[in-house]
């Protein structure tokens, strides 16, 4: 308790937001790194994964090369990619471990959301006149954007979560304070450090969870409030009703 204690204390310090080692410096690093790696790979997984939902081809290559990738040790990569790049391109190799962590979450929430929608209703847009693509852009899309927002929600707490280790390799973030702290045994820091990650983590879990819940058609919302009303009304009309003697 004392300890948890001493990292708040040392989180709230005033000294901690000011000169070059700032928190309020290391969070705008840590966010960045996250930000530009999740948009980098959802600018590839989205496309692709909606391309294979679609036409419903390679879905077990997808499902293999995201299995494979996931089960990289990001750390491992990040070091492998820094000296494959050079210690001068340190940021861009971090950007690519980033990347190809954040790739399977958004690929897999992509087709899977257009997997997911009923075919009768893909069925009813080309009975319309449809072509392929305003079937993908204006049905598949928008019904399937609830779990490729979950996917983004996934892949976006998985990279803040290993931006810390971006430190290792002097590129700042919160985990300096972590990768710093242990050798000077300042474990006030070293917490304060992961209290801050997981602050973090939270809040953007927050945020994702609140566009989750926008991204889901506002058809669809009225037609679960109103079946969720119906199965109410019949429950209160059957726990009302009299008991036959």
């Amino acid at each position: 308790m004392t300890l948890f204690l001493d990292a708040l204390a040392w989180i709230v310090a005033p000294e901690q937001w000011t000169g070059r080692g700032a928190i309020g410096t290391a969070i705008g690093v840590h966010l960045l790194f996250t930000v530009i790696s999740v948009v980098l790979a959802a600018a590839v997984a989205v496309p692709l994964g909606w391309l294979i939902g679609h036409t419903g081809r390679g879905r077990e290559l997808a499902v293999i090369v995201s299995g494979a990738a996931r089960a990289v040790p990001s750390f491992g990569l990040l070091i492998l990619l820094v000296l494959l790049f050079g210690v001068l391109n340190r940021p861009e190799a971090a950007v690519v471990t980033f990347v190809l962590l954040a790739i399977p979450s958004i690929l897999a929430g992509a087709y899977a959301g257009v997997e997911a929608i009923d075919p009768a209703v893909r069925d009813a847009g080309r009975a319309m006149g449809m072509t392929g693509w305003q079937v993908l852009w204006r049905i598949e899309a928008p019904l399937g954007l609830p779990l490729l927002v979950a996917g983004l929600r996934s892949a976006t707490l998985q990279v803040v979560a290993t931006v810390t280790i971006a430190a290792y390799v002097n590129l700042g973030g919160l985990g300096q304070y972590i990768i710093a702290g242990i050798p000077l045994r300042r474990y006030e820091m070293v917490l304060g450090g992961a209290l801050l990650v997981i602050g973090l983590a939270l809040l953007l879990d927050l945020l994702f969870a609140v566009l989750q819940r926008v991204a889901v058609p506002r058809g669809l919302r009225a037609g679960r409030s109103a079946r969720t009303t119906t199965r109410s009304s019949t429950v209160r009309t059957a726990a009302s009703a009299p008991v036959p003697s």
